[in-house]
């Protein structure tokens, strides 16, 4: 693939061929440039901004990912689960992990900020430590930067706070953390921001080591076993390794890293990355959702494949949807595993058979497994839903039999006319795998309804069985009237 000329996943040739089609539609081709690129992206490095509480961090996020013209693709509901959002800065993109929602009231002031560092080593590539300069460098900063030390991530350190000349000399006495340069800022005002970002751009990898089975050649996949707590995630591990006598190998890595387990499945190794992840050292009832959302979002980072795990035995929940958002919008392939199904008498399958039907609308294209794992019944499943869902997430449909297909599709369903106006996809293409992420190019803008029909007839045509698809529309300018928008 030629990602050295930004084309996503598209040849030199295909590329060619395509920005000739774009220029006769009239699409400027530096936006063409531009969306293909975008879309077409691998996965992205991250960074973790962490700190203690009320140290400004969540502005500190807005702040980084308000540089972006097109905020952050936000969907309601889910906005107060969010954990990670993408930004750009000088034209590179990356993912910022906001901390700044894990605040004391959850748990005690020493495990919010012992949890946020503990998260950042575990999924990210260069961390953002912010400190309150009007304060200084309190025991719990020293705490954290003993964890980041240890981690051996990349750090740039943030002097919060500083609103003007005067506070320049509490960020240089923040020297003393042993962190290297504090760089001053006021989050609030935007005040030395953007050379924060400069810094943050160099430590920051141009994409993370992790290449998602494409290198290292021929290294074990990486799933998830994610679910609410006491779900059975530990007893499925388990069971797995048990009945195939899988020799389980610890990784060494550093003392609070978790543990990964080569595990033996079907003939192939597969790698199971440990959803404990997280170890709790502080035993708060409260914190316990807490730390559940930060172990499953440090799995998902990780892997390449989420086995959700949900517990047939109790209604379809809540932080089961978050669950399930957050493997999606980080774009994982997608296996759900409907565990303790030997327990269910006829009454409560009927029920969950409509819970599933109502509540797992969202997913209905993921293979669903029913599994106990207490016994091991229906283990043997497991294995091809989970190749199923990987093979899904790395098709790739070539250019002109996409545009055949969309031809096809316009013809026979067109798009609802609005206001006189009748918008129509022109062409498209995928510009990215892993998951599949379509760009389409259209006459005008095209309604929610209707791009969730067209990803409908994208999977009845191409498959994509467990794995999220990314469609994102670029229109037509008309010559002269860019400021038309609508």
């Amino acid at each position: 693939m030629n990602d050295q000329h930004d084309h996503g996943a598209l040849g030199d040739a295909e590329y060619a061929e395509f920005m000739e089609l774009a220029a006769e539609e009239g699409f400027d081709v530096e936006d063409v440039e531009g969306a293909i690129a975008e879309a077409g992206h691998g996965p992205l490095p991250v960074l973790a901004v962490v700190g203690r509480p009320n140290v400004g961090k969540s502005t500190l996020v807005n702040r980084i990912i308000g540089r972006r013209e097109a905020v952050v693709e936000d969907k309601p509901g889910v906005t107060r689960d969010r954990v990670t959002y993408e930004a750009e800065w000088a034209g590179r993109r990356f993912k910022v992990v906001d901390t700044g929602g894990w605040e004391q009231d959850v748990l005690g002031i020493d495990a919010a900020v012992a949890a946020q560092a503990e998260y950042a080593i575990e999924t990210a590539d260069a961390v953002v430590f912010v400190v309150d300069a009007k304060v200084g460098a309190t025991d719990s900063d020293e705490a954290v930067v003993k964890l980041l030390r240890r981690a051996g991530k990349p750090v740039v350190l943030c002097a919060n706070k500083v609103d003007g000349q005067s506070g320049e000399s509490d960020a240089a006495s923040l020297w003393s953390l042993g962190l290297g340069q504090p760089h001053p800022v006021s989050s609030l005002h935007g005040r030395g921001t953007g050379d924060m970002l400069d810094a943050v751009l160099e430590a920051l990898p141009e994409a993370p080591e992790q290449t998602f089975g494409g290198a290292p050649v021929g290294g074990p996949r990486r799933i998830a076993l994610i679910g609410r707590p006491n779900v059975g995630k530990s007893s499925l591990l388990n069971k797995v390794a048990k009945e195939d006598r899988v020799v389980v190998n610890e990784l060494a890595g550093t003392t609070r890293d978790p543990v990964d387990e080569l595990i033996e499945l079907g003939g192939v190794t597969w790698k199971f990355v440990d959803t404990a992840g997280i170890r709790k050292k502080v035993h708060l009832q409260q914190g316990a959702d807490y730390y559940a959302s930060l172990r499953t979002a440090a799995a998902v980072e990780k892997a390449e494949v989420a086995v959700i795990l949900i517990d047939t035995t109790e209604t379809i929940s809540v932080q089961d949807q978050r669950i399930i958002t957050m493997a999606v919008e980080a774009g994982r392939a997608i296996v759900i595993a409907y565990n303790k199904w030997d327990e269910l008498d006829e009454e409560r399958r009927y029920y969950l058979e409509r819970e599933i039907e109502t509540e797992m609308q969202q997913v209905a294209w993921a293979p669903r497994v029913n599994v106990s794992a207490k016994t091991g019944r229906h283990m043997e499943k497991l294995v091809p839903a989970i190749e199923t869902a990987l093979a899904g997430w790395e098709t790739r449909v070539p250019t002109g039999r996409l545009n055949a297909f969309l031809g096809e599709v316009v013809a026979a369903h067109p798009h609802p006319i609005r206001g006189g106006k009748q918008p129509r996809i022109l062409f498209g293409t995928q510009a990215g795998s892993k998951p599949p992420r379509f760009v389409l190019f259209a006459s005008g803008f095209l309604e929610h309804g209707y791009r969730r029909f067209i990803e409908r007839r994208l999977r009845e045509e191409f498959g994509f069985e467990g794995t999220p698809i990314h469609i994102s529309v670029r229109v037509r300018e008309k010559r002269g009237a860019q400021y038309k928008k609508k």
